[in-house]
């Protein structure tokens, strides 16, 4: 589904991302984690062509980049802000891609985006604007967003981050349950406890490199290298 080989990214001086070696499964679920400023944001908005790459290769879905995809939504994105347009509906939100750019008719696009607002459980909000939600609703909006452009790959940058504690169970929820529906996903979080439920990949990235990879068990119950050590150290007994 996706291959790095020896990708580099620079912005001015600061080499944000070193000769990264990375492939990923289709089917697999990936979880990314690491300190801030290791480059894991980088490395998954290198994958859907929101950041440009310095030099190596990146091929995603058997295209290589910088390319146009064939095919509009195959590469969704959940960010750590919900990015919603304020103006509109829940509905029209969910709407507006697939009628613009799947060119779907309004119906079929309203019945596709109440299957997925059903979906991550929040059809009840259909017809309500994004400030009369709460965080947690507006997150699990967002993944319904990219859901309705059909990924075959979805990326999520640290989509529980900017909410409050009691409202990240229920995205994790529903992160989880699409965990076990066959897509592909690559997860940037600091959640440990759903990378252990659901990953079957951790990496661990500090300063621009990929540090360990392995799976949850391993890594997180005999982590090889000391940086990774340490993270875990901290972030585990926080």
């Amino acid at each position: 589904m996706v291959e790095f080989n020896a990708l580099n990214k620079w912005y001015g001086d600061f080499h944000a991302l070193k000769n990264i070696d990375l492939s990923i499964q289709q089917g697999e679920i990936v979880v990314i984690c690491g300190p801030s400023g290791s480059g894991k944001s980088t490395l998954i908005r290198c994958i859907n062509q929101l950041e440009p790459f310095d030099s190596g290769e990146l091929t995603v879905r058997q295209q290589s980049l910088p390319c146009q995809f064939n095919t509009p939504g195959k590469v969704g994105m959940v960010f750590q802000h919900f990015h919603l347009f304020p103006h509109l509906t829940v509905l029209e939100n969910l709407t507006l891609s697939p009628i613009r750019t799947l060119k779907m008719n309004k119906s079929d696009a309203e019945s596709l985006a109440m299957h997925y607002l059903e979906r991550v459980h929040i059809a009840e909000q259909a017809h309500k604007y994004p400030v009369q939600l709460s965080g947690g609703q507006q997150q699990r909006v967002a993944i319904a967003r990219s859901l309705c452009m059909k990924p075959e790959l979805l990326l999520f940058d640290e989509p529980t981050s900017a909410l409050d504690p009691e409202m990240i169970n229920e995205v994790l929820d529903v992160m989880v349950e699409l965990a076990s529906e066959g897509i592909t996903m690559v997860c940037v979080t600091h959640e440990m406890g759903f990378a252990k439920q659901v990953a079957d990949r951790v990496i661990f990235m500090d300063e621009g490199q990929i540090v360990e990879s392995n799976t949850p068990e391993a890594l997180f119950e005999n982590p090889q290298h000391i940086r990774t050590q340490t993270f875990l150290n901290q972030i585990l007994t926080y």
